[in-house]
């Protein structure tokens, strides 16, 4: 008989700006709360370095965001970074550093992190690092790609598409992962008359858009989700918002919601609607909804059409409102059983941790190789 796999230590680099706690400001804090509790639910030793305030219940080790003020002298540099900046930039170093000093602390650092710092000194550290590409190129995480490259190590980068695999195969190869939605969490629900629509409401987002296609598609609208840019929501959103108690209001907004009461909506919603005005990485709230049988109307930007398929939902151009509301109309109708078997099979939380283990291990049997 094969003797089970040992356990791993792994350290988890997250975010030191949004805590990992609910209620999650975005994707990317829900996906590293999914993946390292299941992780530690299958016996791995997690250590997650995170923003002050994150869930205690994951292990966590506060990345040390430092109070900082420049002196008046420095703030008459009128090129000087923000402060939030610095402080930043002060908490993944001093992690970095404390990682160089200490070695054979782990057997594999996954940096689940935006921030440049955790690539460029990956080549210092004695154990390897797994990087997520949760983002579309951009100018910090090029640079420091480039400086790490060539400089030993063993760095391994995965992508949450094909999409934004395709992004960066220019500058780097990754391999693909798809984020993971746990099914517990989010279980399966009976639908209802009225759309939703999740996530920070800012205007790369688009609520605004969804607010129109759903007028437009003579079907009822929730919007949930923080509100990342008040002025936008000002403008383009808060005009057609109506009382949020009312069962009948066109368009009501439901506020910022832990995870139960937000898949308690989305369960009860007809369809979701996606409206990305950027080149989306992923889209968990397609994820989330598809898991809980709610079908999707989306955009076709970014890895949304890798996600929606014609049983799971329908997709719209970009820019055109009437297609969208008719994409509302038509996911309404689909079968919601066949929705969410498709979306656990493909996005379900087993299948995302099998596929990061395996990156693990093989990361790991590689550098005691070398």
């Amino acid at each position: 008989m094969t003797a089970a796999p040992r356990p791993l230590r792994i350290c988890v680099i997250a975010s030191s700006r949004f805590p990992i706690a609910e209620p999650f400001a975005g994707g990317l804090e829900a996906h590293t709360h999914a993946l390292v509790s299941e992780l530690r639910r299958r016996g791995h030793e997690v250590s997650l370095f995170a923003a002050p305030g994150s869930d205690p219940d994951l292990g966590v080790l506060e990345l040390s965001v430092e109070p900082f003020s420049s002196s008046d002298a420095a703030r008459e540099d009128i090129a000087a970074p923000p402060e939030w900046w610095m402080r930043e930039h002060h908490a993944y170093l001093d992690l970095m550093l404390d990682l160089t000093r200490r070695p054979g602390r782990f057997d594999v650092v996954h940096n689940n992190s935006l921030h440049h710092l955790p690539i460029a000194m990956a080549p210092s550290l004695d154990v390897p690092v797994v990087t997520t590409l949760h983002t579309p190129p951009v100018p910090w995480l090029e640079s420091a790609i480039g400086l790490a490259s060539g400089r030993g190590g063993s760095c391994r980068f995965v992508a949450v598409s094909d999409a934004t695999r395709r992004q960066w195969a220019p500058r780097v190869a990754a391999s693909v992962v798809h984020n993971g939605v746990d099914p517990e969490r989010w279980p399966a629900g009976r639908g209802g008359r009225r759309a939703v629509w999740s996530g920070r409401l800012v205007p790369e987002k688009a609520p605004h858009e969804a607010v129109r296609a759903a007028l437009l598609a003579g079907v009822p609208l929730d919007l949930v989700g923080p509100l990342g840019d008040r002025g936008y929501v000002a403008r383009e959103v808060a005009p057609h918002l109506g009382d949020p108690d009312d069962p009948h209001a066109p368009v009501r907004y439901l506020g910022h919601l832990d995870q139960r009461a937000l898949s308690a909506v989305v369960g009860a919603a007809a369809v979701a609607v996606v409206t990305p005005a950027w080149e989306e990485p992923f889209g968990l709230v397609a994820a989330e909804a598809m898991c809980s049988g709610t079908p999707v109307a989306a955009v076709a930007r970014g890895a949304l059409p890798e996600l929606v398929t014609g049983a799971t939902g329908r997709l719209a151009a970009p820019g055109d409102v009437e297609a969208l509301a008719r994409a509302i109309r038509e996911a309404a109708g689909l079968d919601r059983a066949a929705v969410r078997e498709e979306a656990v099979a493909r996005f379900g939380l087993v299948a995302m941790v099998d596929a990061y283990e395996r990156v693990y291990r093989d990361v790991v049997r590689q550098a005691d190789a070398a």
